[in-house]
């Protein structure tokens, strides 16, 4: 989703007007794609704690379990450097979002949201070989399908 380095711009830029966690970053992030892309935790936090190492966030509170990251004097110059980039990093995520409402892609979503859902259901206890071979087949057959409408 990200070229090297634009996440890290593209988080001071969100915090650009105000500290936020990580999470309502994560949603800022989907809520900008329409739902097209959502980032990892495994990745959200990780590039955060970079961001603070390298001084161009920092922690401004708790709240329970959530760290609040506000962006400093550090990051807002760092930024102010690169903002091009990160306006133009933005602006993909815009695209995606005008893309799914162009395509109005929401059935899609919901079939991979139910296969998502029957997958982890059926392979929660430890399947054999055959199961799993059977799953990929199914999986395979139906790429096929799709490539072929």
């Amino acid at each position: 989703m990200f070229e090297s380095g634009e996440l890290r711009l593209v988080l001071l830029l969100l915090m650009k007007d105000e500290p936020r966690h990580g999470y309502d970053l994560i949603r800022e992030i989907e809520t900008r794609t329409g739902g097209s892309y959502s980032p990892s935790p495994g990745i959200i936090y990780p590039t955060l704690t970079l961001l603070e190492e390298m001084g161009q966030v920092e922690e401004r509170a708790v709240e329970g379990s959530r760290k609040l990251y506000a962006i400093t004097d550090a990051g807002l110059a760092f930024l102010t450097e690169r903002e091009r980039e990160a306006e133009a990093a933005l602006a993909r995520l815009e695209q995606l979002r005008r893309r799914g409402e162009a395509l109005d892609s929401g059935p899609i979503y919901r079939a991979m949201s139910n296969l998502r859902a029957a997958l982890q259901q059926r392979l929660a206890n430890k399947p054999d070989k055959q199961l799993i071979f059977s799953v990929a087949d199914a999986i395979d057959e139906a790429a096929r399908k799709i490539e072929r409408l």
